[in-house]
C-alpha cells in the first residue's frame, strides 16, 4: 500500500521525472479515451479533439445551419477556456510554492467527471436541457486535461486526441527505416531516443483505444455513472499533493 501511495504521489509531484510524465500520460490517455467514447454514446458528440468540431462548423456554415455552427463555436471556446483555467491554476500554484501545482487541475477534472455522471443521469429524462451542458462540460474537461499534460511534458505528450501521435509514429518509423539503409547518417544515441519516443506514442494510442472500448462498454451497461471510477482514478493521483499543501497550511497556522 505504501508503494502504491508513493507511486500515485510521484505522478503529480511538483518535481517531475521522465518516468512519471510517461506513466501519467498513459493514464490520462486512458481516461480521455473512456470519457470521449462514453461521451459520444451519451450525447452523439466527440469532445476530445477540436479538428472535427471546426470541420463541422465549416460544413454547417456552408449548408446554412448557422445555429449548429454557433454551437460548435461555443464548444471550441469552452475547450480553450479549459486550457486557460489549467494554465492559470498551474502558474498560480507554482507562484504560491504549492506541492499541488500539477495536481489541482486533475482534481478539478475528477470533480467535473462526477458532475458529468450526475448530469448524465438527469439528461436521460430531459435531454434538451442537459445534453448541451454535458457536451460543454466534456469539452472543458478535455481542454483542461490536454493542457496539464502538455505543460508537464513540455509538449512531448498529448492525451485527448491521437492524430498528432499517429503522425509522430509514422515519422519515427520512416526515420528508422532510413537509418537501416544508411546507418552512418543516424547516431545510435539518436536512434535510441527515437525508439523510446516511438514506444511512448504507440502506448499512448493503445491506452486511448483501450480506454475508449471500456468507456463505451461501461456506458452501454452502466450508463453515465461509468464516469465515477474514472473520477476516482484521477482523485487518487491528485489527492496526495493537495493533502501535503493542507498539512503545510495547518502547520503554518500553529
Amino acid at each position: 500500500m505504501v508503494r502504491v501511495m508513493r507511486y500515485f504521489r510521484a505522478l503529480t509531484a511538483a518535481d517531475r521525472s521522465l518516468h512519471a510524465n510517461r506513466h501519467l500520460g498513459r493514464l490520462l490517455a486512458f481516461v480521455a479515451g473512456a470519457a470521449n467514447a462514453g461521451g459520444f454514446l451519451a450525447v452523439q458528440q466527440y469532445t476530445s479533439h477540436m479538428t472535427g468540431i471546426v470541420s463541422e462548423m465549416a460544413d454547417n456554415i456552408a449548408l446554412g445551419h448557422f445555429m449548429l455552427a454557433l454551437a460548435g463555436g461555443v464548444a471550441l471556446i469552452v475547450f480553450v477556456t479549459g486550457a486557460i483555467v489549467c494554465a492559470y491554476m498551474v502558474n498560480w500554484a507554482r507562484a504560491a510554492g504549492l506541492h499541488s501545482v500539477y495536481a489541482l487541475p486533475l482534481m478539478a477534472e475528477s470533480l467535473l467527471l462526477i458532475v458529468f455522471g450526475l448530469l448524465g443521469a438527469s439528461a436521460q429524462t430531459d435531454a434538451s436541457a442537459f445534453v448541451p451542458v454535458t457536451v460543454l462540460l466534456l469539452c472543458f474537461m478535455m481542454g483542461l486535461q490536454n493542457a496539464i499534460i502538455t505543460k508537464i511534458s513540455r509538449a512531448e505528450i498529448r492525451t485527448t486526441h491521437v492524430t498528432g501521435l499517429v503522425t509522430d509514429i509514422g515519422i519515427a518509423i520512416g526515420r528508422l527505416l532510413h537509418a537501416k539503409q544508411q546507418p552512418a547518417v543516424h547516431p545510435e544515441e539518436e536512434l535510441a531516443a527515437l525508439r523510446r519516443r516511438l514506444s511512448l506514442h504507440v502506448s499512448l494510442v493503445l491506452h486511448f483505444f483501450v480506454g475508449g472500448v471500456l468507456g463505451a462498454l461501461g456506458y452501454k451497461h452502466v450508463g453515465f455513472f461509468v464516469s465515477i471510477p474514472l473520477a476516482g482514478v484521477l482523485l487518487m493521483v491528485s489527492v496526495f499533493p493537495v493533502l501535503d499543501d493542507i498539512r503545510d497550511y495547518i502547520k503554518g497556522r500553529e
